[in-house]
């Protein structure tokens, strides 16, 4: 199973051994969007819904959801975070959210599922929070925008630059 590690010789799943690699230090950022109807985006720029403050529950639900990213993929390490930043930015031509997290850690494994699960789990949480008035809801363009550290280096996604359309 040439490439993919949590694969063994034998093409059995197993979480990679990462007792011999080097702690550096390492982040990794990530980006989704939720769209949504105009009339929802123009509540959320009123603070109008009705349970509360969307944008901070999905900040705070994000940063939860990277620390507890090892409890929902199987194979990842817990790991001890350093750093989890979540950003949510109202986008008109969506319409909708776009939400972006980083996490940093010095480390021997890299943070790129944190990150995809923190923006991830934001953007379920504006869906939950929205839901009653928009059932057009869309999470949409999950992907990660960036990687630092570690054997493999830095990357930096061919979209990194770009706005969420």
């Amino acid at each position: 199973m040439s490439g993919l590690t949590h694969l063994d010789d034998a093409g059995a799943a197993h979480m990679v051994n990462v007792g011999e690699k080097t702690v550096t230090q390492r982040s990794a950022r990530a980006r989704c969007s939720v769209r949504m109807q105009p009339a929802t985006l123009a509540k959320l720029r009123e603070s109008g819904i009705a349970k509360g403050d969307v944008l901070s529950v999905a900040r705070i639900a994000g940063i939860q959801g990277a620390k507890r990213c090892s409890e929902l993929i199987p194979l990842c390490h817990p790991l001890m975070l350093e750093s989890v930043e979540v950003e949510l930015s109202l986008n008109d031509a969506l319409p909708g959210v776009v939400v972006e997290a980083e996490c940093r850690l010095s480390a021997k494994t890299g943070v790129e599922m944190e990150a995809l699960t923190a923006v991830t789990v934001a953007a379920l949480t504006i869906y939950d929070m929205c839901k009653a008035v928009d059932k057009s809801l869309v999470i949409t363009e999950t992907f990660l925008l960036s990687k630092r550290g570690g054997r493999s280096g830095d990357w930096h996604h061919p979209l990194a630059g770009e706005a969420s359309s």
